[in-house]
């Protein structure tokens, strides 16, 4: 597994991150013991980032990953994020005040069972919050503290161009931001950004919610406690449908499958430090870590790649 620095802050992660919201809950059948085996199968395969939010499960993966890792805190790096106190589209101070981000950091520390985070990051980020310095004041404290090492935001869904100024700022190491094959706006503006001022992107969505992965198609079953019965709907995976087809015919002798050419696709953009991906089943595990060592696409097949990008103008159901 290789590493990439994060950003100005010298912390070495691998490439491949482990997506933790799924072992919150809420994406199909729970099972605590099984989501701690593949957290630390992965972590056997040279996966060293573990992303994470207090969101997720109401603090529930956060524990896990807290149990899983309780003798391995320094052979780990944690990422996690602090949701709104109230409607994002208010100001900072009202959003992410100070106090605010303070408490839920403390309170993600006894989640995890640590005395630090790698990485602390605001969730849903805002750009008008870039003119507002009370969060940022937060962070800083924190960071004097030896509570987080790093600073970084979570741009907002399918708009990337709203951490472009956060990303020109130099208050932020990292930024993590939706990138894969059918969405890559964030090339167009922020990725030049991080370039220039020397900040990471963690991607995520990498594989699109599952629907990259290959596995779901028109038909799908879901569990009744999988929240994207309500994104991937049949409909819209009818629609998908030509765009996967077109996808599966670029896949190459080293990447025999859509999941690895997709992650391998994100991984090829030279301003993308990390890619997290869910991945519970022991096969996924293995399969994706194997992705970091795997040769280089060509030119050809990124090219090909490029001209897969698809508006499809989707929301997620909470927007």
């Amino acid at each position: 597994m290789r590493t990439r620095t994060l950003g100005t802050s010298g912390i070495e992660i691998s490439e491949l991150g482990y997506g933790c919201w799924p072992i919150g809950g809420g994406w199909g059948d729970a099972d605590d013991e099984r989501d701690i085996r593949s957290l630390c199968d992965a972590h056997a395969r040279g996966v060293r980032f573990f992303d994470t939010a207090m969101g997720y499960g109401n603090g529930h993966s956060e524990e896990l990953i807290g149990q899983a890792f309780a003798d391995k805190r320094s052979d780990v790096i944690i990422g996690s994020k602090i949701g709104p106190k109230s409607d994002p589209s208010g100001s900072a101070e009202e959003v992410y005040p100070y106090d605010w981000v303070i408490e839920c950091t403390e309170q993600s520390l006894k989640r995890l069972g640590t005395d630090y985070l790698d990485l602390q990051q605001i969730h849903c980020w805002r750009d008008h919050f870039t003119e507002e310095s009370g969060w940022y004041a937060a962070m800083n404290k924190l960071k004097e503290q030896g509570k987080i090492r790093a600073i970084g935001v979570s741009a907002e869904c399918w708009e990337p161009n709203g951490a472009v100024r956060i990303a020109e700022s130099g208050q932020i190491d990292s930024i993590q931001v939706i990138y894969n094959v059918f969405d890559q706006q964030a090339s167009d503006k922020l990725f030049p950004a991080v370039r220039s001022h020397n900040v990471g992107i963690i991607v995520r969505v990498a594989l699109f919610e599952g629907l990259l992965a290959g596995k779901i198609r028109p038909g799908h079953t879901w569990h009744a406690d999988d929240w994207r019965k309500d994104f991937l709907t049949d409909e819209r995976l009818r629609s998908a449908e030509p765009h996967l087809s077109a996808i599966e015919q670029l896949c190459t002798n080293n990447y025999q499958t859509l999941a690895a050419l997709c992650l391998k696709f994100c991984l090829s953009n030279p301003a993308v430090t990390t890619v997290i991906a869910g991945m519970r089943n022991p096969r996924h595990v293995e399969a994706n870590c194997a992705i970091s060592d795997g040769p280089a696409l060509s030119e050809e097949t990124l090219q090909a790649l490029y001209q897969q990008a698809w508006d499809h103008k989707w929301v997620y159901p909470w927007s």
